[in-house]
């Protein structure tokens, strides 16, 4: 007689509001054997208040290669899973992608149970473009390889989505002005879905001021938008000019040969990093 396998189930939960979650998601969770969570204590709350008592089993970035084993078993033996992280939609910006693709591998059947996502609701309301955007999660901590990843995003023109820490908000911004310029279009979405939701659009420049002038601006789970960059902005820089950068970028950097050729044009240099980018994708 063949078992039949059971079913790993990944599940979005709220980002702040527990009214958030999905009849589904309540369903599911109620249902299944075991519930795979990021931080079993942080999960309780959430699980207690909708009277959920399914088995809890850790499941986080430190101990993930290990249980693949425990809960291919787990589905193998006919039992069901469900994933769940902090907050939000598991694996995105969170673990379990490796135990995902192990299940697939597997032949263990994946199924979404959709739901909040911090990314995408910060999307819906920020008023920046949306037909085409880039999830980047979180930005490197250090400044330098922090400003280094911008700099590899500055052609990019499709809506940059990064997750931030309350401590980096605004030393981030500050790298956002630096790189790619002080009127580059800005969103931070803070505590969304909380009581003190609160979303600011505007220039880099503004947004980085207003981050400045109140505490309590820095404080919050935030969600960074950076508008892209303008479609074909590279066309209008003279051929001479992004020859002249190809040269000196041969004894330099390629940030300062930006700032050498800027200083001796009066283009930008985040006109002209742009331009050498889209050049060098050419």
């Amino acid at each position: 007689m063949c078992m039949t396998t059971g079913i790993l189930y990944i599940v979005a939960t709220p980002i702040g509001n527990l009214n958030d979650i999905t009849l589904r998601a309540i369903d599911v969770l109620k249902q299944v054997d075991v519930i795979a969570a990021e931080d079993t204590r942080h999960s309780k709350k959430l699980l207690d208040h909708y009277g959920i008592d399914s088995k809890l089993m850790a499941v986080h970035d430190h101990n993930e290669e290990e249980r693949i084993h425990t809960l291919l078993s787990l589905l193998q033996e006919g039992q069901s899973v469900a994933m769940i992280s902090d907050a939000g939609t598991p694996l995105i910006s969170d673990p379990g992608f490796r135990v995902v693709r192990a299940m697939r591998q597997s032949g263990i059947e994946v199924v979404s149970i959709p739901g909040p996502c911090a990314a995408v609701a910060a999307l819906s309301i920020a008023g920046l473009p949306t037909d085409r955007f880039l999830f980047v999660g979180f930005l490197p901590p250090k400044q330098k390889a922090r400003q280094a990843e911008l700099e590899s995003l500055l052609a990019e023109t499709g809506t940059l989505v990064f997750y931030e820490s309350p401590k980096r908000i605004q030393s981030c911004v500050e790298d956002v002005v630096s790189v790619m310029g002080a009127e580059r279009m800005v969103a931070v979405a803070k505590e969304i879905t909380k009581s003190f939701e609160t979303v600011k659009t505007a220039p880099a420049a503004e947004v980085l001021s207003w981050l400045a002038e109140d505490q309590h601006h820095t404080r919050g789970e935030f969600v960074l938008l950076v508008q892209g960059a303008e479609p074909g902005a590279a066309a209008v820089i003279d051929p001479k000019v992004l020859r002249a950068l190809q040269m000196t970028g041969e004894y330099m950097p390629l940030k300062k040969a930006c700032a050498v050729v800027s200083e001796l044009t009066g283009i930008p240099k985040n006109a002209l990093y742009e331009a050498a980018l889209q050049q060098n994708k050419g």
